[in-house]
Parts: C-alpha cells; sequence; structure tokens
C-alpha cells in the first residue's frame, strides 16, 4: 500500500513534468529513484503509464486514464492534509485588499481592528480606490466592492448591510433655489458630481421609477473623485449632490444636509469582500472571511 502511494505520487509528478530530472527535483529524489519507483508501479498494474524516449516523457493512452481518474482524488488528500496542519498554524503574512471608496461601514475601521486584535500577526495593505482591475493579476488577495459589480467566477462575503443612494442639499441651498420633485429637474439644478479621474465621464445618478431603472446624467457645477469634497461642498450650499445615505447620514442627523428624491431611490444589495475560487484559500485571506462572518452572527 505504501509502495503504491508512492510510485503513484511519483508518477504524477513525472505527468506534471514531463521530465523524470524536474520530477526528481520537485520530489527531493535521483532521477533513477524516480524510474524506479515508477517501472515497479507499472509492474503491479501490468501496464505501461510512461512513454520513454531519449528525448521526451509523455503518457501513453493507460497513463492518461489514470492521471486523469487519480490526480483529482491525491490533490483532495493533498488539501486535506495542508488544512490540517493550517489547524494548528497562525495566521500571518501581509494581506493586501482593495476597498471601493464608498465602503462605509468596511471602511470605518470597526471591523477591521476587531480583525487585527484577533489577529496580530496579519500585516494589512488597504488600498481604497474606485478603478476596476483583475484582482488576481494585480496582486490583491481580496476586493471591497458592491455586489452588482462583481464577477460571477468569485466568491463573495457580504460585509455591509443593503444599501441605498439619494440626492442631498443643504437646507440654505433649497430656500435660494427649491427641491427638486422628480429626478428630471436636476438639469434646472447646481449639481455637484462625481468621476473616479480625469479620464472618465461623471457618473450618471441612478434612479428608479415604477420598477424601472433610469439614470439622469447631470451636468455637474463641480465635479471630484473625493466623496469629502462633495459633501463640504454640499453643506456649504454649492448644490445638490448624490451618494450613499449611509456616508450622508450624519450630515442628515445634524442637520446639515437634508436628503432628496428619496421616492426614487429604493435599496439594493450592499458592499461584499469577493476573492477568487481556489482548491485552497490562503490561511491569512480564511481566516478574514471567518472574522467577517463571525461578525456579521454577533
Amino acid at each position: 500500500m505504501v509502495d503504491d502511494l508512492e510510485g503513484i505520487s511519483v508518477f504524477l509528478a513525472v505527468a506534471e513534468a514531463r521530465s523524470f530530472r524536474l520530477a526528481g527535483e520537485r520530489l527531493g529524489v535521483t532521477r533513477s529513484a524516480v524510474s524506479q519507483s515508477l517501472q515497479r508501479l507499472e509492474d503491479r498494474l501490468g501496464v505501461a503509464l510512461v512513454r520513454r524516449t531519449t528525448r521526451s516523457v509523455s503518457l501513453t493512452e493507460a497513463g492518461e486514464v489514470f492521471f486523469a481518474a487519480v490526480h483529482p482524488s491525491v490533490r483532495q488528500v493533498t488539501d486535506a492534509m495542508q488544512t490540517v496542519r493550517d489547524m494548528q498554524a497562525r495566521p500571518s503574512g501581509l494581506l493586501r485588499i482593495t476597498v471601493s471608496s464608498i465602503a462605509e461601514s468596511f471602511l470605518s475601521g470597526t471591523l477591521l481592528a476587531g480583525f487585527m486584535q484577533a489577529c496580530p500577526e496579519i500585516k494589512l495593505d488597504i488600498t481604497v480606490t474606485d478603478d476596476e482591475f483583475d484582482i488576481v493579476e494585480t496582486g490583491f488577495d481580496a476586493a471591497v466592492r458592491l455586489g452588482e459589480v462583481i464577477e460571477q467566477d468569485m466568491i463573495a462575503v457580504p460585509v455591509s448591510e443593503p444599501q441605498r443612494q439619494c440626492a442631498a442639499a443643504s437646507a440654505a441651498y433649497l430656500e435660494r433655489h427649491g427641491s427638486p420633485r422628480h429626478p428630471t429637474e436636476l438639469h434646472d439644478h447646481a449639481c455637484i458630481g462625481w468621476r473616479p479621474r480625469p479620464d472618465k465621464a461623471p457618473y450618471r445618478w441612478e434612479f428608479t421609477e415604477n420598477d424601472r431603472d433610469f439614470d439622469v446624467s447631470v451636468d455637474p457645477a463641480v465635479t471630484t473623485n473625493d466623496m469629502g469634497m462633495m459633501i463640504r461642498m454640499a453643506c456649504a450650499g454649492s448644490g445638490i449632490t448624490f451618494g450613499m445615505v449611509e456616508t450622508f447620514q450624519p450630515y442628515i442627523d445634524r442637520g446639515e444636509l437634508m436628503p432628496l428624491l428619496e421616492d426614487f431611490c429604493p435599496p439594493f444589495p450592499g458592499f461584499y469582500l469577493y476573492y477568487p475560487r481556489r482548491q485552497r484559500q490562503p490561511l491569512k485571506l480564511r481566516a478574514l472571511v471567518d472574522h467577517i462572518r463571525k461578525s456579521a452572527r454577533g
């Protein structure tokens, strides 16, 4: 039994490397030891698994069938062994996350502060950006975005309640210019808009009426990529701005901003931490996901 398992491991290494020498380097044994172990496995099976020439190594038809049958099972066993090892290990290392600038609750720091206390050997590298890119190609472990923009092949874990947007302005502005009763009336107002960077068009303000989604392309009097700037300009009476209710709420509570057009702004799914689907997730990422789920339950 032990010889069979050893032979299967050697066979898989040869099949993947297509080289006895490279398989030996991967396994930490000599080329001769690889050849002998594989020969013993073939003798026990009574069939040749590998076609050997002086220049190349390839699988026979039987070898292809055997590889397809045993490779997934051996991978599962390997992953299970690593999982058990991880149970004895402490999560550590650098965890790189990119986060949308409007993910207010995640960026508040409360969740991440609790995570750092629970896992002190993990270091966080957080990039706040609204650019969309492939997080795998750019070396991030995970990202936080609105659920509607996440690719279908990613694993997504909610990190916020459902969200809602609204327009908002100061009482002083509304006293001078009145309140819009319908989103189409925004064209008659000074608007404070957002765009992620100079080469992008300003964000079109999104609304819903009678279960129909539509957007309004406002002509902003002020455009910026900084939500804080948008809020400060709105509080100062410069115009109407648009964003997440969660972001505006402290200013609304203090009377610095007045919510507008709320009947046209129904809730929608909130923010998610997402990451690529892999056979085995890094321990540091699994620790963050477990912390997020535990926080949601508590």
